[in-house]
């Protein structure tokens, strides 16, 4: 039953303890952004792109270099580990996929699909992400099936409550 599914711990509780945080992700890409736009990276450089002070950017890449997912030269800069560099990229990726899937297949508007990109993009998982490109890359190739589900979708009121009662 879907209430059970909702409730079950093991599984909310594993959102909780996820290694990867909102923020950490944000910091990685940060970092992953700076150095391809300037070639370095400095803990102020990402204090301003992430519009956070200098102590709070101090202490979030102190934790990334203690997983191991960024390392700092002798002159300061920061850069991605190999692993940080997997999961930067794995996010941005996410973020990219969910906010294309939002906004140019269910036609939501780009603020709404921004946001809620920005909140899920640390949270899927390769295979969800693979299964919306797939279901993309399906509903593009065949001429009109985007601009068909959206009609449809605008035509249709989402009643969460016979949703709720089929599961």
């Amino acid at each position: 039953m879907m209430t059970e599914r909702i409730n079950d711990s093991s599984l909310w509780r594993t959102f909780e303890d996820g290694e990867l945080t909102h923020s950490a992700a944000h910091y990685l890409m940060a970092i992953m952004h700076l150095r391809r736009r300037f070639g370095y990276a400095r803990v102020t450089d990402v204090a301003d792109h992430l519009k956070v002070s200098r102590g709070a950017a101090s202490r979030a890449t102190a934790l990334l270099k203690e997983r191991g997912w960024i390392r700092e030269d002798p002159h300061r800069m920061l850069e991605l580990t190999p692993d940080g560099e997997e999961l930067a990229r794995a996010v941005e990726r996410n973020f990219l996929v969910i906010q294309y899937f939002l906004e140019d297949i269910l036609g939501l508007p780009r603020e709404v699909a921004f946001e809620d990109a920005c909140k899920m993009e640390h949270l899927l998982s390769s295979e969800t992400t693979g299964g919306l490109i797939r279901l993309i890359k399906v509903l593009e190739k065949e001429k009109g099936w985007v601009e068909t589900l959206k009609a449809r979708l605008a035509r249709t009121k989402a009643d969460e409550a016979v949703f709720i009662e089929r599961s």
